[in-house]
């Protein structure tokens, strides 16, 4: 398996790089093959579509999120290539997690709608010393591990869905039902949607 971590810092080996080099370690001890990318906002993250794992993080300066992270969601194609993908996103900062939860992680999981985080976590200056890393990344590699509890849907489909749905051939229906149902759930989406459905047929190489 794949793991990049994608990161944003002002300071070259500062906190937010040691915690970056952290999870990495504790990946790559869990058999993960990893590696890692300073975001600039106007890169090309093409690469990223190779990688089974997304790790997002970033430190906090002054209320905003590192800017150049923000900017490659915003106006690179990041936020394109992370489709489908499953992320584990943290910020580092010194405020309070319940602060940081309502002020700092929105920024960012705003541009993530699409996505299923896996888990989110708030590094403060002694994440290093206190565990709260290996934490993180045994919940991570719990939650990307993790074998739906059951075949229910939890999503419920639009009616422009329905309609695409029926549409189909009677012969392809049972097929592609199953797979969009266990697409959206793997997704943690709560709602099957025509771009759902866009999303769960490309996975299935249909045209």
């Amino acid at each position: 398996m794949k793991a990049i971590i994608l990161y944003d810092s002002r300071t070259s080996g500062g906190s937010t790089e040691a915690v970056v080099d952290s999870i990495g370690l504790g990946l790559a001890e869990c058999g993960y093959y990893v590696e890692k990318a300073k975001c600039k906002a106007n890169a090309d993250f093409s690469f990223v579509k190779e990688f089974d794992l997304v790790v997002i993080g970033a430190p906090v300066y002054y209320f905003i999120v590192a800017s150049q992270l923000l900017g490659a969601l915003i106006h690179g194609n990041l936020k394109k290539c992370l489709k489908r993908k499953k992320i584990a996103l943290f910020l580092t900062c010194g405020s309070r997690q319940s602060l940081a939860a309502v002020l700092y992680l929105p920024q960012i999981k705003i541009h993530l709608i699409r996505n299923k985080i896996l888990v989110e976590k708030i590094f403060a200056p002694e994440a290093l010393s206190d565990g709260t890393v290996d934490s993180f990344v045994e919940e991570m590699l719990l939650e990307y591990t993790r074998t739906p509890k059951s075949r229910v849907l939890s999503a419920k489909w639009t009616d422009e869905a329905k309609e695409c749905f029926q549409s189909m051939p009677s012969f392809m229906q049972g097929t592609f039902k199953t797979m969009a149902e266990e697409f959206a759930e793997e997704m943690g989406y709560t709602e099957i949607t025509l771009e759902v459905l866009e999303e769960a047929r490309d996975r299935l190489g249909a045209t």
